[in-house]
């Protein structure tokens, strides 16, 4: 469907020509660093920046929110420890539905509610999982904090520090949302069909877990760990070149230029790789990096600096994607919105390339 408008869309645009992103009127760049990944929300599902009450109330809302139901807590407990963490996701959010009672509620206003509940719920199924695959107790949303905040709160049990919430509520701003991208027209695919607001969030977070949308950015520290050192990355991407293997985070389907939101990531994997004293992962991207964009033309994009912020914030690496779908269900939840808001049936044709004309063979004589 490539080159195929499936929706008018007020939220986000990709002009991958000339390496711009865009939410609601904001250039990425004017927002990294300077708004919060609340206010970024608000922006979403408001078309606004909130003004500083309306940024509270959001805060409040998101917080009383954030905890599940005891029966999808049981659930993700039941999981076997080594379930891929996206498919934990997957299923306890679909699991929120049976705990809703006012899941098919279609108001608006129910639909915003359930919005905010999965927006505030995600990162806790995400750290209650992690938590109970390490045999650990689990650790509770802590009301004070902020959505970053309280995921590495409830994922490391201990207060983060100010660098690595501040780092990680820019990593949720550069994901919110990226125009029609994969699991984004598969939610709203599902929703335009009258679905529910549960369905079309399990179904992007299918999406999502691809390796060639979101599973990308834990291929880069795969790579990286199996590179091992500064001194192997030349022949490690001749020899990708010579057999004409893909380089994990190199080049984009939309971008024809360098992805907006690689710069700040890549200084914030300068930045932690620094002080954590650990800088060959940096040392080895930008080495990647430099040979790809000489010798293909080809930029790094999104995933491929965020692998290694995630690393450095201590992240095991099959909680990249997952971290990504919870920054991403901000973007998810207002396409659902939108959506709703004009509905009408997605429904794409096909060109069928099959046989015409056949006749049946009796069983007996079929070879």
């Amino acid at each position: 469907m490539e080159g195929v408008v499936a929706a008018n869309t007020r939220l986000s645009d990709v002009k991958g020509d000339v390496g711009e992103l865009i939410y609601c009127g904001y250039n990425i760049d004017e927002l990294a660093g300077r708004v919060s990944y609340e206010e970024v929300i608000h922006l979403l599902h408001h078309n606004h920046l909130p003004n500083a009450h309306e940024l509270a109330d959001l805060k409040t809302r998101l917080a009383a929110a954030r905890e599940l139901p005891q029966g999808v807590i049981e659930i993700i407990q039941t999981l076997p420890k080594d379930t891929p963490p996206m498919h934990a996701i997957r299923t306890g959010i679909s699991a929120l539905g049976c705990f809703d009672v006012h899941a098919e509620d279609d108001t608006m206003d129910a639909q915003r509610r359930k919005a905010v509940g999965l927006i505030a719920r995600i990162p806790v199924i995400t750290a209650y999982f992690h938590r109970h695959r390490q045999g650990k107790a689990l650790v509770h949303p802590n009301p004070a904090m902020g959505e970053a905040e309280n995921f590495l709160n409830m994922i490391n049990g201990a207060k983060p520090s100010a660098e690595m919430v501040s780092t990680m509520d820019m990593c949720y701003v550069l994901h919110a949302d990226h125009g029609m991208n994969a699991s984004t027209f598969s939610a709203r695919v599902t929703i335009a069909t009258l679905s529910d607001m549960y369905s079309a969030i399990t179904t992007a977070i299918g999406t999502l877990k691809g390796p060639l949308h979101g599973g990308a950015n834990e291929g880069v520290i795969k790579m990286l760990q199996e590179i091992g050192s500064l001194d192997k990355v030349d022949a490690f991407v001749e020899d990708c070149l010579a057999q004409k293997k893909k380089i994990m985070g190199i080049g984009h389907r939309v971008y024809k230029v360098l992805d907006p939101r690689a710069p700040h990531l890549k200084r914030m994997a300068q930045i932690l790789s620094a002080k954590l004293g650990e800088p060959k992962w940096i040392q080895m991207s930008e080495r990647i990096a430099a040979i790809m964009l000489e010798r293909k033309n080809l930029h790094a994009n999104v995933d491929f600096y965020s692998a290694t912020v995630y690393y450095s914030l201590g992240l095991p690496t099959d909680l990249f994607t997952p971290v990504f779908a919870i920054s991403r269900t901000s973007g998810w939840t207002a396409h659902v919105l939108e959506q709703l808001a004009d509905n009408r049936l997605i429904r794409p044709q096909s060109v069928y390339t099959g046989p015409v004309g056949l006749k049946v063979t009796p069983i007996e004589k079929r070879t």
